[in-house]
């Protein structure tokens, strides 16, 4: 029987969960999820758990956030005064924005507005999160 190594073309369900138990993610429903193993289109946690499995095995697979989508990192907590934002922006807590950054477009989230500024954070959602998935294994190639 087969089992996943790096460079494998896997495909898997899942779904991903805090340790709270809240499911952020999951493929029910959809079409399987199928990505290389080790080519970094994962976080290194998944990819580590799923080395070794083969067609038909289930596993839950718990990831701390440095093997996730790291720390979260202070220097991406940023202050902007409302002059530098554009007019017709009516800043809310929570509301997703993308921010540009030469040609590349970054996800960030209003965390505090004020009468003369907004704070933004950069961090990705599930920074600084431990991650739980539950994995199946589909189909390796």
């Amino acid at each position: 029987m087969s089992k996943v190594t790096k460079g494998s073309k896997v495909k898997v369900h899942y779904t991903g969960k805090l340790t709270t138990g809240e499911v952020f993610d999951s493929s029910e429903g959809r079409e399987p999820l199928e990505f290389e193993v080790g080519a970094g289109m994962m976080i290194a946690g998944f990819d580590a758990a799923v080395e070794g499995m083969a067609v038909g095995d289930k596993k839950e697979a718990h990831i701390p956030a440095a093997e996730a989508y790291g720390e979260k990192r202070e220097e991406l907590v940023m202050e902007f005064t409302r002059d530098k934002l554009p007019e017709d922006l009516n800043p809310e807590v929570g509301q997703k924005l993308a921010m540009h950054s030469g040609e590349q477009q970054v996800p960030v989230t209003i965390i505090a507005v004020s009468e003369t500024a907004i704070q933004i954070d950069a961090n990705h959602e599930l920074a600084g999160k431990d991650l739980i998935f539950e994995i199946e294994m589909v189909e390796i190639n």
